[in-house]
């Protein structure tokens, strides 16, 4: 899967974990919108591999609520190297 090249590993991380959740769910973009009160063109740019969007915190609480996952689910379980 190709990387975001202005984001670092735990982004690029966070937002590919994102993806498969989505999918796992057949969740659309405009679904995960309303889970994060954002727009589907936001997730839409998080997910565009060339766009340097990515969720913050107060996203990634709402997720792990929604999915019922503890906000860590989100993090690899060791540090990434940085790029």
């Amino acid at each position: 899967m190709p990387k975001h090249t202005s984001l670092e590993q735990i982004e690029q991380y966070i937002i590919d974990v994102t993806i498969s959740l989505r999918h796992k769910h057949n969740l659309r973009q405009s679904d995960l919108g309303k889970i994060i009160n954002t727009s589907p063109s936001f997730i839409g740019n998080v997910e565009n591999y060339n766009n340097p969007a990515k969720y913050n915190l107060k996203h990634i609480n709402a997720l792990a609520e929604y999915f019922n996952l503890a906000p860590k689910y989100f993090m690899p379980e060791k540090p990434l190297s940085a790029k």
